[in-house]
């Protein structure tokens, strides 16, 4: 079985795939998923503890049902330290996916080691599932959107801050804003304090996405909207863009890639 690690600034997701009767495991399923807060300063021992611990919640021995690992870090410290981990503690076969790795995708940006390896792993999904032109949302540490063509080429993309970020700016520069659940308000038109920043974020988060899509498609053409990361499930309901919400589409293009360098 193969396990799928995307090492975010904010959380780190770890995903577990059965084995795919196609060629290079297409075809694999997602059975277990498990979401960490990133610590970067984790070494490689207690990245295999907890990658132990994980597996056990799951009534699993991972050296028993591991076959591969593939991996994607936006946190160089923590990139050496699973590779480090696969190295002393798995001793099986490891994709990082870093300059030099087959994604099967052409990236068409100015220097292409830019391009952040969760970036790539969303756009080689999308496109596997939905062809293109495509746009992937990512709503993670920051909110990405990474433009697909028709022929499958990376074009580039938009960052923005993330909802987490942007909370955490209004919230430590206005003192007397007081933290709230990110739940729907009753009213666009808020008549409360609470209320008023539910409503800031839910629609205007909703608002700032349909608008860059709007900008992208401009541009682009008429293009299918996909979103992930961890609080696409909170803003895509209010987006009137977005067409498909895939939770797992970072592991899914993850596990893409490892089979595109088993060929």
């Amino acid at each position: 079985m193969l396990v799928a690690i995307d090492v975010g600034n904010t959380q780190t997701v770890v995903g577990l795939f059965g084995p795919g009767d196609g060629p290079a495991g297409s075809g694999a399923e997602l059975v277990h998923h498990w979401r960490v807060s990133t610590v970067a300063g984790r070494t490689a021992d207690e990245m295999a503890m907890l990658l132990d611990q994980l597996f056990q919640l799951g009534g699993l021995d991972p050296r028993e049902v591991i076959s591969g690992i593939v991996v994607a870090s936006v946190v160089p410290r923590l990139r050496t330290a699973l590779r480090e981990m696969t190295d002393r503690w798995f001793k099986v076969d490891t994709v990082i996916v870093e300059p030099g790795v087959r994604t099967g995708m052409p990236i068409l940006y100015d220097n292409p080691k830019e391009v952040g390896a969760d970036r790539i792993a969303d756009a080689v999904a999308a496109y596997e599932r939905y062809g293109g032109p495509t746009v992937v949302v990512d709503f993670g540490t920051a909110t990405t959107f990474e433009v697909v063509s028709a022929k499958g080429e990376y074009l580039g993309g938009v960052i923005l801050p993330g909802i987490e970020i942007s909370l955490e700016a209004l919230f430590g520069r206005a003192a007397l804003l007081p933290r709230v659940e990110l739940v729907e308000p009753r009213s666009v038109l808020a008549k409360n304090t609470v209320e008023s920043v539910q409503a800031g974020v839910i629609y205007g988060f909703a608002a700032q996405v349909d608008g860059m899509c709007q900008r992208i498609q401009d541009e682009l053409g008429p293009a299918t909207i996909v979103s992930t990361g961890g609080l696409a499930g909170l803003i895509g309901p209010y987006s009137a863009t977005i067409g498909h919400h895939e939770p797992w589409l970072t592991l899914d293009g993850l596990r893409i890639i490892y089979g595109r360098n088993q060929q």
